[in-house]
């Protein structure tokens, strides 16, 4: 299941490539450019966001007002501030409403997609124990639960992984050693094979190189022209 956003930023241009970048980044995005509009949107389904991201200066309702509302609404899910305004009271205002981030433009997306990440894990339910039907597959100390969506590293560093990147280290662990074509990936991942999902392929095998950098025992090797081999010594 992917985690379900709602995006409310009234500039057209940044509003849309931050919603192009988080649906690469495998989320569900739901884009309004008004805050009277977005609260009309979530009172419909106060429980279908796993997280709101929220510019301050709209038209409508502001961010402020609109979080307000979103809280009487639905007290549980959390919220950030996206906002030019780098003023001291703006984010301690936006703070004490109850927001979980405040991020101030110009930022990095790769940085917005990690803190989005870590907000919507740290609302996720503790669960106790893996259940025993749980399927792991392990590589030396590296190991993929893919039932709960999870990688624990070789250093026990636990990393939550979309459905997509679950499917692609799924691919790769059953693969290992073995030169796996561009077009195999694709297909058997993202069910075609375009330049949109191609650019999906590298953002992942970038952020897989991230997730193993510690560990001296597995790479991924790209063969150019052909595809990638995910080594494992």
């Amino acid at each position: 299941m992917k985690h379900k956003i709602l995006l409310v930023e009234d500039e057209a241009d940044l509003g849309n490539v931050v919603k192009q970048y988080l649906e690469l980044m495998d989320f569900d995005v739901d884009w309004q450019q008004n805050g009277r509009t977005a609260l009309d949107v979530f009172e419909k389904s106060p429980n279908a966001y796993h997280i709101l991201l929220i510019d301050v200066n709209l038209p409508g309702l502001n961010g402020f007002e609109l979080a307000e509302h979103i809280i009487q609404l639905n007290s549980d899910v959390p919220f950030l501030f996206l906002t030019a305004r780098g003023d001291k009271n703006d984010r301690l205002n936006g703070l004490k409403i109850g927001a979980d981030d405040y991020v101030v433009k110009p930022f990095d997306v790769d940085e917005l997609v990690l803190r989005i990440r870590n907000i919507i894990k740290r609302k996720q339910p503790v669960v106790s124990a893996e259940p025993a039907q749980q399927k792991v597959i392990n590589i030396g100390t590296t190991q993929l639960f893919v039932d709960s969506l999870k990688l624990v590293t070789e250093q026990g560093e636990e990393i939550i992984l979309t459905p997509r990147e679950c499917d692609l280290l799924v691919l790769f662990f059953n693969n290992v050693n073995r030169v796996l074509k561009r077009e195999e990936i694709l297909t058997k991942v993202w069910g075609s094979n375009d330049y949109f999902v191609g650019r999906s392929l590298d953002v992942f095998i970038s952020r897989f190189r991230k997730y193993f950098q510690h560990n001296i025992n597995i790479s991924i090797k790209n063969v150019y022209g052909i595809g990638f081999v995910f080594n494992v010594k």
